[in-house]
């Protein structure tokens, strides 16, 4: 076997394959669309030619992208081998928007084929390169199985194709040899041989482990009760049925949002927390309003996400999957955002205290000895009958500046996780130039009404945002406010009196006793002069009678040009009579 070469998948790789059936596609994907004027030839057209020469000349890095599947007799554990027949051709492909030419019909594309299933005889990735669009605008749909890449394995691999500057010449492409395929009996032998070295390779752990014992049990203890708080997180009973977690089929349909960065990072500057924490009140909230406007009691329900987490070191550049998963009850019951991210937040806390994901990753190392064709039964029958979360939501961060494919500069991505069986909704998002860019999948048989679900992130996220800022400060009372009314000592006056004078526009700008004479003759005529309301606000009430009666005689006098006389007592002493709400008589000017 010194000629041939192959490489066993881990325990967590395998798994993703054993979990594939004809309805739950475990390949990740995504959409990037470019900006206009990239990846042209000299006439305008799409440089496929040029495309396929950049990504090829990338390969001799990734060499996981040109090998295929085989599998050990008997224990039918997948292994990867060269492939013979690469082929760059099968891999790129071109397709062509002719219909609204904008996102709607790319959301329609898309969504054919993420409904496909990768061919297990090929390497298991897809790229298409689609055009067609009405702003001339270029779009890269990926599709990659899970068994090869998890997320930040992804994000790596972007690094190989793209860069933070435009390129115009492609890379030399290096000459592929295939290293030879072993044997089904080669493979054979060499996984007997492989079990029969597990126990000394135990032994030689735990010699390591004993020659450090320093803090070996506060080790042991710590990573016990990691494994012990992930199976208490829920993975051995079921989360609650939804209308989100019916049965689902093969066909998927695609749909994406953005929001700002800057937006996120204020909640949770604001609240505390983190980006995740703000993404799954996000999703709480939205879930919440899915299920009411459903007529879905949320009260007592049991909805759990899985969040993988990468346990992958950062010199670590291998592919393959290296990640934990956590599970978290999302609060759908609280009415408020606050309430929420406060609970949230509590939890992830508690979760990265406890360890969590070290735990899950620990119970899947300790069952990486189970064969696989036992792993394989359990997982279909587990996928039938076992639902320990009702949702994935996975959170990538990205570059925060512009990269590019080529000439080509990136304007956006938009991410997609496989759907669990009973899953109908899987949530992926994406940083880059500050923006988090959302991709929901759903499957389109169980899930008519994607739409109203991508809505309900939106909303829930403007809710979120509003709710963490700060409430703004109550005014201070002056007593000075504008268009006040007079002071009540002024206004408290019996409604009985005459409406006269408080109906003269310049009655409320001037005292009474400063009214001109002709604006006061007729009154003064024909009431006391001790009745008389605007007589009483000023200090002229004080005056005696009779010589506000003076006054009176002379204003009729000089209107009636005539000497002034004076009037009898019996004059003087008669009220004057009016009917209630007439106004008097305007005087005549003389």
């Amino acid at each position: 076997m010194a000629n041939t070469h192959y490489e066993r998948l881990s325990f967590l790789d395998s798994t993703f394959l054993a979990m594939e059936d004809r309805n739950a596609h475990f390949h990740v994907a995504g959409v990037m669309k470019f900006a206009p004027g990239g990846l042209r030839t000299a006439d305008g057209a799409v440089d496929i030619d040029r495309v396929k020469a950049h990504i090829e000349s990338k390969l001799h890095r990734i060499p996981r992208y040109r090998q295929v599947l085989d599998w050990i007799p008997l224990e039918e554990h997948p292994v990867w081998v060269d492939d013979a027949f690469f082929d760059i051709d099968y891999h790129v492909r071109r397709a062509t928007l002719t219909d609204e030419r904008d996102d709607v019909e790319l959301q329609r594309l898309t969504g054919t084929i993420f409904s496909q299933k990768l061919d297990r005889f090929r390497p298991l990735w897809e790229v298409w390169i689609v055009d067609g669009f009405e702003d001339d605008t270029l779009a890269m749909i990926t599709k990659v199985h899970h068994c090869m890449i998890d997320g930040m394995a992804g994000v790596d691999l972007m690094k190989e194709l793209l860069a933070p500057f435009p390129i115009t010449d492609v890379g030399p492409i290096e000459p592929y040899e295939p290293r030879p395929s072993p044997s089904k009996t080669e493979l054979l032998a060499d996984e007997a041989v492989r079990r029969a070295a597990m126990p000394l390779q135990a032994l030689r752990s735990f010699r390591h482990l004993s020659d450090s014992i320093t803090g070996l049990a506060g080790e042991v203890d710590t990573r016990l009760r990691a494994m012990g708080k992930a199976l208490g997180a829920g993975w051995l009973k079921n989360a609650s049925q939804t209308p989100l977690n019916e049965r689902i089929g093969p066909n998927r349909e695609f749909k994406w949002m953005n929001v700002d960065l800057d937006e996120a990072k204020s909640v949770k500057n604001a609240l505390g927390g983190t980006i995740n924490d703000v993404v799954l009140t996000t999703v709480a909230g939205a879930v919440r309003k899915y299920l009411l406007s459903h007529d879905v009691a949320v009260d007592h329900l049991d909805f759990r996400v899985m969040a993988p987490v990468s346990v992958r070191s950062d010199s670590d550049q291998s592919l393959g999957n290296q990640v934990a998963m956590w599970l978290l009850d999302l609060p759908i019951e609280l009415d408020t955002p606050r309430q929420r991210y406060r609970q949230i937040a509590e939890e992830t806390a508690e979760l990265k205290e406890t360890n969590q994901a070290l735990g899950a990753s620990l119970l899947v190392q300790a069952t990486s000895w189970t064969p696989s064709t036992i792993l394989t039964s359990a997982m279909r029958l587990a996928g039938t009958n076992v639902r320990p979360f009702n949702m994935t939501v996975t959170n990538v961060p990205g570059p925060q500046i512009p990269i590019y494919f080529l000439d080509a500069m990136l304007e956006v991505q938009y991410p997609m996780v496989p759907l669990w069986t009973n899953h109908g909704v899987g949530i992926a998002l994406f940083s880059y130039k500050g923006a988090i860019s959302w991709g929901v999948v759903a499957d389109s048989d169980s899930v008519t009404d994607l739409d109203r679900f991508v809505g309900y992130i939106d909303e829930a996220f403007r809710e979120l945002v509003q709710a963490a800022k700060p409430k703004p400060a109550r005014a201070k009372k002056t007593g000075k406010a504008t268009g006040a009314k007079p002071k009540p000592a002024q206004k408290k006056r019996s409604s009985a009196k005459p409406e006269a004078a408080a109906k003269k526009p310049t009655a409320k700008k001037k005292p009474a006793a400063k009214k001109t004479p002709a604006a006061q003759k007729t009154a003064d005529a024909k009431k006391p002069a001790a009745k008389k309301p605007p007589a009483k606000k000023t200090p002229a009430t004080k005056k005696p009678a009779a010589k506000k009666t003076q006054a009176a005689k002379k204003t009729v006098a000089a209107e009636e040009k005539k000497p002034a006389t004076r009037k009898s007592s019996a004059a003087q002493k008669q009220p004057a009579t009016r009917k209630p709400g007439t106004k008097p008589t305007p005087p005549a000017r003389s």
